[in-house]
């Protein structure tokens, strides 16, 4: 089997059956991914690498119980969404947007060597996080799950728990409050 071209399933399939290289290429995969959404959903570094790790433990211990019903992403995703909101319950966060923006920018490669385009994206960027972050967050959990891991309402639904239409409701609003604060002048 080429890890590489293999699907999700199968990959977690043949990792939970002994190949590494099955694992590797799953967390390869789904590294980057799974860090943003913490990372925007809990809105603290500390935290988001917290989560991180025990997501990544959580998909260690349940590989062998692992059965591919359901997208290997909306899985994963599920375990990082019901460990956020176990976070959540404890505590609540208290990052303030600077240091998001800080890993944001850290992570944006610069697209254009031209000072005027480095910072309007600059500030595209950071009124885009300070909307996300302004988002109640049920609504910022779909508007994250849609954007960044392209996901259809039917998965949006199953990770949070709720009814296609409360789903589908949350994503409208949460498009329409971004939308709003991404066109209203500064």
């Amino acid at each position: 089997m080429d890890a590489r071209s293999a699907d999700d399933g199968v990959l977690m399939l043949a990792w939970a059956s002994g190949s590494a290289a099955a694992f590797d290429e799953l967390y390869a995969r789904h590294k980057g991914p799974l860090y943003r959404f913490l990372l925007r959903t809990v809105k603290d570094r500390g935290t988001a690498d917290e989560l991180f790790q025990e997501t990544w433990s959580r998909v260690v211990a349940a590989r062998a119980r692992y059965r591919p019903e359901a997208k290997f992403t909306t899985w994963l995703l599920q375990i990082a969404h019901n460990l956020a909101i176990d976070t959540f319950r404890k505590r609540r966060p208290q990052a303030g947007a600077e240091e998001t923006e800080a890993v944001f920018a850290a992570q944006a490669a610069p697209e254009r060597e031209q000072p005027e385009h480095a910072l309007s994206d600059f500030e595209l960027r950071r009124r885009m996080q300070q909307a996300i972050e302004s988002l109640p967050d049920e609504q910022r959990t779909a508007f994250v799950l849609r954007m960044e891991n392209e996901l259809s309402i039917e998965d949006i639904a199953s990770i949070t728990g709720v009814g296609k239409e409360t789903a589908k409701s949350r994503l409208r609003y949460a498009m329409a409050r971004v939308r709003e604060q991404m066109t209203a002048q500064p």
